[in-house]
């Protein structure tokens, strides 16, 4: 049988509004008469008995915010740190719930929704906009947010767990250079999130300070997935002003240039040297092995979680910013052309 808001109303002898004002958790209320609706909540089972604990101020769960799903598809960063997280989670007796949205609006809506609602006592998102006004809106409801990604700007209540982009990127090409390479590109993910922006500028101040050419056409933008990579890669590859070596901003856009060289008929590394970002199981199978930073996924996952729960149980860090050092792995898809004198 479907209980409705007066059947609470009843069994806890108090007004429709009253209960009202208890769902919607709402101040202007005596505990008794609160304490009386959640218990005929609890007795109706009106709702999961998940909520009665949330207005109670018991639910433990976190909340998980991840992009769009038309951005995160067949990439496996995000269901492996979702995986993480949700360990961690469960070691703590903690339930995860997992958010995506259609827009930063929607995401705003959804994210004050559960906070109003007291069904949550920490988010983790596993990305980080360049548009930093969904921070600045979160901020103020003083729950604990763990961004996993940069954050710019300074707040009282967000956290940021990271690498550091710009270096890797930077360092990434300066190899390349290192090996003789002038003509370098870049295949980068569209410029909305931090670590994109971070990964492209690493590329273009280290060709800068070595006084080598940026050019345009040797900037594309790969998309989200692997078929939007590979018409980047092809544009790239197709190209009368073809470059001799490509850094991949992450590995989906490895994959990308991989499959589009086979298919052109350009081997790797003699017509084409490939650098790149290495977080996925499938990369160690690709041929020729490639040359890359390893982000530890796993690591910022665990570290992510950890922080959260810890300021969950009121141990405030020092520090709002974490940095999980990456490890450059040197392999076979750089030709040598011969060493650069700087």
């Amino acid at each position: 049988m479907g209980y409705t808001i007066y059947d609470i109303a009843r069994v806890a002898n108090v007004s429709k509004s009253t209960v009202s004002r208890v769902l919607n958790n709402q101040t202007n209320i005596s505990e008794d008469a609160r304490n009386r609706v959640i218990k005929a909540i609890e007795e109706l089972n009106y709702q999961p008995s998940k909520l009665a604990r949330a207005l109670s101020s018991s639910f433990d769960a976190i909340m998980v915010v991840s992009r769009s799903a038309k951005t995160t598809a067949n990439n496996p960063y995000f269901s492996e740190i979702l995986q993480t997280v949700a360990e961690k989670a469960e070691e703590e007796n903690f339930d995860v719930i997992l958010q995506t949205a259609k827009n930063s609006k929607d995401e705003l809506e959804k994210c004050i929704t559960k906070i109003k609602g007291k069904m949550i006592k920490g988010i983790i998102m596993l990305s980080s906009p360049t548009n930093e006004e969904l921070f600045k809106q979160l901020d103020v409801f003083n729950i604990p947010i763990v961004v996993i990604g940069k954050v710019d700007g300074k707040y009282n209540n967000i956290y940021s767990v990271d690498t550091d982009n710009y270096h890797d990127s930077y360092e990434l090409t300066k190899y390349v250079i290192e090996q003789g390479h002038k003509k370098i590109a870049c295949v980068h993910s569209p410029l909305e999130y931090h670590v994109s922006i971070d990964r492209l500028k690493g590329y273009k101040a280290c060709m800068e300070d070595h006084q080598l050419q940026v050019q345009d056409e040797w900037m594309i933008d790969g998309g989200y997935n692997v078929e939007t990579g590979s018409l980047a890669a092809r544009k790239l590859i197709l190209g009368a002003n073809r470059p001799s070596a490509v850094l991949a901003t992450d590995d989906l856009k490895v994959i990308s240039i991989y499959k589009s060289a086979t298919e052109l008929g350009v081997s790797i590394p003699h017509d084409l040297s490939v650098v790149g970002y290495s977080n996925s199981s499938f990369i160690p199978f690709l041929t020729p092995s490639l040359t890359s930073v390893e982000i530890p996924v796993r690591k910022l996952g665990e570290t992510g979680a950890n922080l959260l729960f810890s300021i969950i149980r009121k141990n405030k860090p020092e520090e709002a910013r974490t940095i999980i050092k990456t490890e450059k792995m040197i392999q076979d898809s750089v030709l040598k052309k011969f060493t650069y004198n700087s």
